[in-house]
């Protein structure tokens, strides 16, 4: 089991009033904890967002948040029963699925890919053809990135191990480094990665396919038996966070957005350009090509992409017995009906 390691400047800078009204009120509060894959407050903005508006607090429950390495760490702790939601990627929760552990999507956030295989800006390479026999940087070993750029590789007849490596160089200053020592000729970056690099000066470009932006990314999951056994705390998250979602689409409340991420990661907004722009990058992926089914919705037919990309690559030994018990669209159906 991965260690858990406490994000404390989220923890600390969560603002108790505007959460909690009373102390009365405090006490009846459920503690639930939710895991995020890295220690970014925008690249899981509706959750901050919801905490400092008050609607986690207004379903009955009080928000912990940690930050670990990972999709796969994310998993861990989900079905170690450390944490009661999390936001992994799809290809490690059909991966962890395939092992037996039922974790469960139930919220699309990046409804549109929020990775993409980069190079530097000046590099002659124009597409993934461009990157056989190269190594491609990922930010962790079994992260949502690495199936990612699996896929967009395999897309090109290409497979891991005999026509290109991956090398786990980790994320910001590494990546860097690995670009400029030359152990990576591409980097498999989130839209932040990528955004922070080019803040960073190291300026890199997408070469990804533009069909692989059908792939969604992380989503929140939790385990079956809590969907199973306490539907109304799902619930409950599921309505909570989609005001979130939903309040930061809405450009008259950027400030306060900003404002509220801010407050859970002061790193981040440290430069007010840079996370004004990296809050834009982000919130773009959030938002569905189609609007039909509302915010969060996971589409079949993408998970049925996805399942087939994973099989092909070689991560999925065969497809699951039942790929539709992965996801469920029915939280997010109940929450768009309350954001009506």
């Amino acid at each position: 089991m991965t260690t858990r390691r406490t994000f404390t400047k989220l923890l600390a800078a969560i603002p108790l009033v505007g959460i909690l009204s009373t102390t009365a009120v405090a006490q009846d509060l459920r503690n639930i904890t939710f895991v995020q894959p890295s220690p970014s407050a925008i690249n899981s903005f509706p959750v901050f967002v919801a905490m400092g508006e008050g609607y986690f607090a207004e379903e009955g429950l009080s928000v912990t948040v940690e930050a670990i390495n990972g999709s796969a760490a994310v998993l861990q702790a989900l079905s170690a029963g450390q944490a009661e939601f999390g936001r992994p990627g799809p290809g490690p929760v059909l991966g962890a699925r395939a092992r037996g552990v039922d974790a469960v999507f139930i919220y699309n956030v990046a409804a549109r890919s929020n990775f993409g295989v980069v190079v530097r800006a000046d590099s002659d390479i124009q597409g993934p053809e461009g990157l056989r026999g190269m190594v491609i940087g990922t930010g962790t070993a079994d992260g949502a990135e690495v199936g990612f750029a699996r896929n967009v590789m395999f897309g090109s007849g290409m497979t891991e191990g005999t026509d290109y490596e991956f090398l786990t160089v980790g994320d910001g200053g590494p990546a860097t480094v690995a670009f400029n020592s030359g152990a990576m000729a591409a980097y498999s970056a989130s839209t932040a990665d990528a955004a922070i690099l080019n803040q960073r000066g190291m300026a890199v470009r997408d070469i990804t396919p533009p069909e692989f932006a059908r792939f969604f990314g992380n989503g929140i999951a939790t385990m079956g038996d809590i969907i199973a056994n306490e539907p109304e705390l799902v619930e409950k998250f599921v309505r909570a966070f989609a005001r979130g979602h939903a309040f930061a689409l809405d450009d008259a409340n950027r400030e306060t957005v900003l404002a509220h991420l801010k407050e859970a990661n002061p790193q981040e907004g440290e430069d007010p350009a840079f996370q004004s722009a990296l809050f834009d990058a982000v919130r773009s992926k959030t938002i569905p090509v189609d609007m039909t089914n509302g915010l969060g919705y996971l589409p079949p037919e993408v998970w049925v992409e996805w399942q087939d990309s994973l099989v092909a690559g070689g991560d999925l030994a065969a497809p699951l017995d039942d790929l539709s018990a992965a996801y469920t669209n029915v939280f997010t159906a109940m929450a768009n009906e309350a954001l009506k």
